[in-house]
């Protein structure tokens, strides 16, 4: 993996992203310490959209409107369980 300096990333970023796209990882770095990694996006292993697919569900009117004494009783907080 290389590592270049903040500096020489922002003067040369195209060409960076260019060699990250050939596979290769860029590592970023502030005074010598490594603070960040360049990597081709798919190989990122960030999140997927819909991971949880069929996974989550809910009721219908989980999303209807509160009554209004209900969404009183929210606001000021009588919902919460009691302490002590």
């Amino acid at each position: 993996m290389r590592t270049v300096n903040i500096q020489d990333a922002k003067t040369h970023l195209s060409r960076l992203l260019r060699a990250v796209e050939a596979g290769e990882e860029v590592a970023i770095a502030r005074s010598g310490q490594v603070i960040a990694r360049l990597v081709r996006a798919d190989d990122a292993g960030g999140r997927r959209l819909g991971g949880f697919s069929g996974q989550v569900s809910w009721d219908d009117d989980a999303f209807a409107p509160m009554a209004d004494q209900e969404a009183a009783n929210w606001i000021e907080g009588s919902l919460l369980p009691e302490e002590g």
